[in-house]
């Protein structure tokens, strides 16, 4: 039976590279924790499921213990964060791997590192992982290389500002797995298109962007700097309009899918990256403060399509990149 007003509805379903998702809202690396997210609250909090994919936080080959705090403080219109990666490591990573097979969402694996053998390690494992068994793990359909994080010293945010050095790991990381492999790019860079080029060139099915904004806040009384790492990431709706931008740029510039992130806060803040080009989006910062923005975030999306008359994304997809 079909519920009354139900076929008005617009769609929000969208293809990410070959994946279908059911709308277009995923979480940023490191902003959600469904695990922890059921320990607190019981199972019933993740029904539904916030996210149409789901990004566990940044695994790396060893143990990271993070930075010192303090890690994270307010600014205007954001937060700026030093967390630094802290992660268990691979290996107890694999081992909790099977807790990740009730997510009902096709899972994207974040993974960092130092040095570009360090990605490939840790892909090189879960694959082996994967393979060896097709029962009791998550549905993981790709790898997010984020090679943009500016809280880990050089590593892995210098390849992200390098574009042949991003081709180089995006290539050895395709010639390891069949599945998604989707570049996580950093703002902190004077050309964004070159390396979104060099990644897509080099066999990426993807780009996300964008990764945290290097920033400095100070400490009022001392006026030196506060966070532990001195410096940390800045995101939220501060950074909105450069994320567009990017995006923007990047899909004129290029027919490459785009996770599009940054500031995105509201349906409509969703609905504008879409406008630039982007084929789904990420909400980050907004779950610190919201634990349920992500359903609230969808429901807006589908208002603001309902009142501009849009039955589904691809209607309103790169309608910003139109010249007048």
């Amino acid at each position: 039976m079909t519920t009354p007003g139900a076929a008005s509805l617009p769609d929000l379903a969208v293809t990410l590279a070959g994946v279908r998702l059911e709308h277009p809202v995923l979480n940023a690396s490191g902003t959600f924790d469904a695990l922890e997210t059921a320990r607190r609250f019981g199972a019933g909090a993740l029904e539904p499921f916030p996210f149409a994919a789901y990004v566990p936080k940044t695994v790396t080959l060893e143990a990271r213990a993070g930075n010192p705090p303090p890690r994270v403080t307010e600014t205007a219109a954001g937060m700026i964060n030093a967390v630094g990666l802290q992660n268990p490591g691979i290996a107890a990573w694999l081992d909790e791997l099977p807790l990740l097979a009730g997510i009902p969402v096709p899972v994207l694996v974040n993974i960092g590192g130092r040095r570009p053998e360090d990605y490939l390690e840790v892909l090189r494992r879960i694959e082996e992982r994967l393979e060896a068994t097709d029962t009791g793990l998550p549905h993981v359909v790709g790898y997010e290389l984020n090679v943009s994080c500016p809280n880990v010293g050089r590593g892995g945010l210098a390849i992200g500002t390098e574009p042949a050095e991003t081709a180089r790991l995006t290539a050895a990381a395709r010639a390891l797995t069949r599945r998604l492999v989707i570049v996580k790019l950093t703002p902190n860079v004077t050309d964004i298109v070159s390396v979104a080029r060099a990644a897509a060139g080099a066999g990426a099915d993807a780009v996300s962007l964008v990764n945290t904004l290097r920033a400095l806040v100070l400490d009022p009384q001392s006026l030196a700097p506060f966070l532990g790492n001195r410096t940390g990431g800045l995101c939220g709706p501060a950074i909105k309009p450069i994320a567009l931008r990017m995006v923007w740029e990047i899909a004129s510039a290029l027919e490459v899918p785009i996770i599009g992130m940054g500031g995105i806060v509201t349906g409509l803040d969703a609905l504008e990256f879409v406008a630039c080009g982007a084929t789904a989006v990420a909400v980050g910062a907004a779950n610190f403060t919201e634990p349920a923005a992500a359903r609230r975030i969808v429901a807006e999306l589908s208002a603001e399509m309902g009142r501009r008359g849009l039955a589904d994304l691809a209607a309103v997809r790169g309608r910003a990149l139109e010249r007048a």
